[in-house]
């Protein structure tokens, strides 16, 4: 009799990892550009010019679609001011919530010093 004990599926088995870590990111290598809010060429919050930058885009196709886009039932004006606050400055590479908290904390410790 030949009995065989059940055990893993050597057919379909992974490979041994190996050993070869992967390699590093070029620092060097052009990156994605992030979403930020330009400094130059803004005309409001610099939201469509940050979001045409990102993505190669015309800003001023960018701008009229959004502005086309208000014609429309939404909340895309919500979605604008959101967009302001939570995009970051291309300046300081932080978000208006976060620029108006710092002040906000700043204020709260000077008043408290008194």
């Amino acid at each position: 009799m030949n009995a065989r004990l059940p055990g893993p599926d050597t057919s379909t088995a992974l490979p041994p990892p190996s050993s070869n870590p992967p390699p590093a990111p070029n620092p060097g290598a052009p990156t994605e550009p992030r979403l930020v809010r330009p400094r130059d060429g803004r005309r409001l919050g610099g939201v469509c010019a940050g979001i045409a930058d990102k993505y190669g885009w015309s800003r001023t196709t960018v701008r009229a679609l959004a502005l086309l886009s208000i014609l429309l039932p939404g909340p895309q004006v919500i979605a604008y001011a959101v967009a302001w606050f939570v995009v970051p400055d291309e300046t300081d590479g932080r978000p208006v919530v976060a620029v108006d908290v710092d002040k906000a904390t700043g204020d709260i410790a000077r008043l408290v010093k008194r």
